[in-house]
């Protein structure tokens, strides 16, 4: 009869043992949870401040695009009517040209029994 129950007694800590590791995961995860919001908070804002920084600089680049159509149709212009080419340096520019990588695909080609052991 005495060993029943210390054997209950031993289940009932075991039990409480369990409960209390619980309640330790579960504080832990609220307290992770908490964070975690936090930093979605956070990173939605800087999102934010991106997004309109963004549409900052596409307004910028547009007003520069119709800026660098304007000059150059002044450059035609100014050639037809002087009779006289003017040779304007123009430098890849790869903001004109957003679908295009700024620098060429080369190939490396390598042998297949390089990496084998």
């Amino acid at each position: 009869m005495l060993s029943n129950r210390e054997s209950a007694k031993r289940s009932r800590m075991k039990k409480q043992q369990q409960l209390d590791d619980l309640a330790n995961q579960v504080s832990e995860l609220k307290s992770q949870n908490e964070q975690l919001l936090l930093q979605v908070h956070l990173l939605t804002q800087q999102n934010m401040f991106m997004e309109s920084d963004n549409v900052i600089l596409r307004t910028e680049l547009n007003s520069l695009k119709e800026r660098l159509l304007f000059l150059n149709s002044t450059i035609r212009s100014m050639e037809q009517i002087s009779g006289i080419s003017i040779d304007v340096l123009t430098a890849p520019d790869p903001l004109l040209m957003p679908w295009q990588l700024p620098c060429p695909f080369q190939l490396i080609m390598a042998n297949h029994g390089i990496f084998q052991l």
